[in-house]
């Protein structure tokens, strides 16, 4: 099967090596020129692709080879928006999406896998976080109060609703992987807020393991699914631990300032796809 990703940044490079690995071949895109041996020495056919937000701006002459032949597209693209621009950009993401879909309609794939995040859900106040009863599941109607969940949201709509192919959303936690974890911006530093809210993580090696269940589900089915590893200590607890674990300076958490906090489940992904998470404790 050939398989085409949109984005091989810090999840889609190790993913598509994977896919390889397993027998796929695999189209990749990237915005970096420099990028294009390290792509091809995996295997990788690779496309330079950034995506426009203006109709009729994107290389055709890149993107149609990209999706040429492929079953399955996965977008893995974030939607990148920073807090001082949001009002200059605005639906910018959607906007670059909405311009991709023309391509998609027109190529062979017929199976779209949407890398979202679990932030569309937005925060809830803690005292309603009381444990895994709680828990917020994909039958919750998401609620994003950021730009960039509401963006993530708005697609998710907007290719789910799309009949020439079908889509499933997975929504992430907080990203970690040998190199990137939180621990490594909190060390050290004071008055971190919401020290009693549950963290929501997933170690790379669980968003690989996810996607290639997805790619093995047999059906079609529009899905929507949660991907949080099923382990959930208070902030404080977790980042203290992590902190004494490679010894770096503590960090210190503001116990006044209590905010808000969710519970992401995941039970859909553990039975629906039968998967087992990988770094369950992370």
């Amino acid at each position: 099967m050939q398989v085409s990703i949109l984005g091989c940044g810090w999840l889609g490079l190790p993913l598509a090596k994977s896919l390889i690995e397993k027998g796929f071949s695999v189209n990749g895109s990237t915005t970096s020129v420099e990028k294009i041996p390290l792509l091809e020495s995996l295997g990788i056919q690779p496309s330079i692709i950034t995506l426009s937000a203006v109709e009729g701006q994107n290389n055709e002459n890149e993107i149609i080879p990209f999706l040429q032949n492929s079953e399955v597209l996965i977008i893995n693209i974030p939607p990148k928006l920073r807090r001082d621009s949001v009002a200059s950009l605005g639906m910018t993401f959607v906007e670059k999406i909405e311009n991709l879909i023309p391509f998609i309609e027109k190529s062979t794939v017929k199976k779209l896998i949407f890398v979202s995040s679990t932030s569309v859900y937005g925060e809830i106040p803690l005292e309603n976080v009381q444990g895994e009863k709680n828990s917020i599941t994909e039958e919750i109607l998401p609620n994003p109060d950021t730009e960039s969940g509401k963006q993530l949201l708005e697609v998710e709509k907007i290719l789910q609703s799309n009949s020439h192919f079908k889509t499933t959303i997975v929504r992430f936690g907080g990203l970690i992987g040998n190199d990137r974890h939180p621990i490594y911006f909190l060390a050290g530093r004071k008055n971190i807020e919401n020290p009693d809210a549950p963290i929501n993580l997933i170690h790379l090696e669980d968003c690989i393991g996810i996607i290639h269940e997805i790619l093995r589900y047999a059906q079609n089915d529009n899905l929507v699914l949660n991907a949080v590893a099923p382990f959930h200590p208070s902030r404080k607890e977790y980042y203290t631990q992590k902190a004494i674990e490679l010894n770096l300076p503590l960090p210190e958490f503001e116990e006044k300032n209590k905010v808000a906090g969710k519970i992401i489940s995941s039970e859909k992904v553990e039975t629906f796809l039968n998967y087992k998470f990988q770094k369950p404790s992370l």
